[in-house]
């Protein structure tokens, strides 16, 4: 198994740990004064200060267009279930409000994008099977 790693910049070290661990539940991991790992869903995320990348939505996906780049993660859909009714509680403002696109088609898939207290975009998905993830 391979696991992801991906190293970006938030303006906020606490306002990042607050977020991607206390909301998020991600554990943290190493850090020093100017970075923090996290778990992010099994993959390795490194939050570094500094300034944060530029943004556009310009991704056309379905009748959405969404940010870009934005980073992301594909979750058994028990689980996108349970995040999502946990950020709709914490009344987090969504980009993208949990939603299905695609039903009835291959790659039928719950989504739901947000952005972190630094404005970084962040899409997690939800599968109920996940050989759709790469069905055409």
């Amino acid at each position: 198994m391979s696991i992801f790693h991906l190293a970006y910049h938030v303006d906020d070290l606490d306002r990042a740990r607050g977020f991607y661990g206390g909301l998020l539940g991600c554990q943290e991991g190493r850090s020093t004064d100017t970075w923090v790992d996290f778990n992010f869903f099994g993959h390795q995320i490194s939050l570094h200060l500094g300034p944060v990348f530029a943004t556009a939505n310009t991704g056309k996906v379905g009748d959405h267009m969404v940010p870009m780049p934005h980073l992301g993660v594909i979750l058994a859909q028990d689980e996108w279930r349970a995040l999502a009714d946990r950020l709709e509680r914490a009344e987090l403002e969504f980009t993208i409000a949990p939603t299905t696109r695609f039903a009835g088609e291959p790659g039928e898939q719950s989504t739901m994008f947000f952005h972190d207290p630094a404005g970084n975009p962040i899409e997690i998905k939800g599968f109920a099977d996940m050989a759709g993830v790469f069905a055409t």
